[in-house]
């Protein structure tokens, strides 16, 4: 075997950057992965029934503040960056540690990872995580299934739990969710698509995925990629659709990699401009014309909507958000936020002083959140903090802003008003329009 390599991740890119490049290439020697991002995923292994022939035992997965001793007691020659929503600053910083500790820093490209399809593929993506990529996903497949177009998703991965078992994950109905054991994060993203009637796939192997997904027993004209972060498409797109976000002006060009999916898109949607100041829509409008002249520029909005805004008027409010979308989305502002300004609410309550266990660990990992109560479930210990949390803050009511109803999941004693969100286009082109000058067949 050849040059000694560890693949710096947080259990998802690392993991295709491995099946697709290192998996069968005896030029290179993986001796490790290194965890960051998603707390409790170090301390396991790289399963050999998914590492191939040349790993019979496995790959250890470490935790990234390793990495310096790791290189060095491993004598790894190279270290390949496999996550994403990562700060220019922050890639660089971890390209220095590894020059320092001796290594060769590496990026694989999209040529190096991406897998055709024999279907057409669609394919969401964003600069940043939180741009609305979820629902950006389902505008196109609402359009694809007014055109009578079997549509199939694909997630990219969230593989928290038992890899060997989530190589290839198909969820058709709420009960797949239970089946597969999803966390708080999963549902958010699989049950939209689910309880609109649309399969979606998701796990570990996107080659073994890709396949299931092209042959799936409901029948597949379309594949569609729903993204995950900021990271490109593991699948070599036929249109390729890039969210940005104009609450963060500049993040486009400045994190890694959103900037690769703003220069390679077809199309790019600016969502949010019913709540972003238009300086900054203008900045986001210029920096794409900047990078991508030829794609073609699509205004979105995410109205908001609850349940119940009675709730909300006077009342003093706990904001619960997305949980990726507050820590290393790094976002200030989302939709229970805009629904709390919207509807009137005469406070919003600090959890801080009342999050317990690894909430509390989650404030002070990212001190930024503020006021905001992220929807931390990456396990049962993280889901019973969450609900410990929800119970000991005062509060009138508790106003749900994630993709699901979390009241499903943890138990809230205070009265809940949930938030809801779709994509509305604004003007031309729609994306109705571009998908009508889309060719649905693979001899386009």
């Amino acid at each position: 075997m050849g040059k000694r390599v560890i693949i710096i991740g947080a259990a998802g890119r690392d993991f295709h950057n491995f099946n697709t490049f290192f998996r069968d290439n005896k030029d290179y020697e993986v001796v490790a992965f290194t965890a960051a991002q998603i707390p409790d995923i170090d301390g396991r292994k790289y399963p050999g029934e998914l590492a191939g022939n040349l790993y019979p035992d496995g790959i250890p997965i470490f935790s990234e503040d390793e990495l310096p001793k790791l290189i060095k007691e491993m004598k790894v020659g190279i270290a390949v960056f496999s996550y994403s929503d990562i700060s220019y600053n922050k890639v660089m910083s971890t390209s220095a540690i590894v020059n320092a500790a001796g290594a060769a820093f590496m990026l694989l490209g999209p040529n190096d990872t991406m897998i055709k399809s024999n279907k057409p593929v669609i394919a969401v993506c964003a600069t940043r995580t939180g741009c609305g990529k979820s629902q950006t996903s389902r505008r196109i497949i609402e359009h694809l299934m007014e055109k009578g177009l079997k549509v199939v998703a694909v997630r990219h991965p969230m593989p928290y739990g038992d890899l060997t078992k989530q190589k290839v994950q198909r969820f058709a109905n709420l009960s797949d969710l239970e089946k597969h054991h999803c966390t708080i994060e999963e549902m958010e993203e699989y049950e939209p698509h689910v309880v609109r009637g649309n399969v979606i796939y998701s796990g570990v192997d996107y080659g073994a995925i890709l396949k299931e997904a092209e042959n799936d027993p409901d029948g597949c004209d379309v594949i569609l990629w729903d993204g995950g972060n900021n990271d490109f498409p593991f699948f070599k797109p036929d249109l390729m659709v890039t969210v940005a976000d104009p609450h963060r002006p500049g993040h486009e060009l400045s994190y890694y990699p959103g900037e690769v999916n703003l220069r390679m898109a077809d199309v790019v949607v600016i969502n949010k401009i019913d709540s972003a100041n238009g300086d900054d829509i203008e900045t986001v409008r210029r920096n794409i014309r900047k990078v991508n002249p030829k794609a073609q520029i699509v205004d979105g909005a995410s109205p908001i909507k609850s349940d119940h805004p009675e709730l909300i008027e006077g009342k003093r409010v706990l904001v619960i958000e997305d949980g990726p979308t507050l820590t290393h989305g790094e976002m200030k502002i989302g939709a229970g936020t805009v629904a709390a300004q919207k509807y009137g609410a005469a406070e919003i309550v600090d959890p801080r002083p009342y999050a317990t266990g690894k909430l509390k660990k989650t404030f002070e990992q990212y001190p930024d959140i503020g006021i905001l109560l992220p929807a931390m479930g990456y396990g049962k210990e993280q889901i019973n903090d969450l609900e410990k949390t929800i119970s000991a803050t005062p509060c009138d009511t508790v106003i749900i802003g994630t993709p699901i109803d979390l009241s499903r999941i943890v138990k809230i004693k205070q009265p809940t008003a949930r938030v809801h969100y779709d994509l509305q286009e604004i003007g031309y082109p729609a994306l109705k329009d571009i998908l009508e000058g889309f060719q649905f067949s693979k001899n386009h």
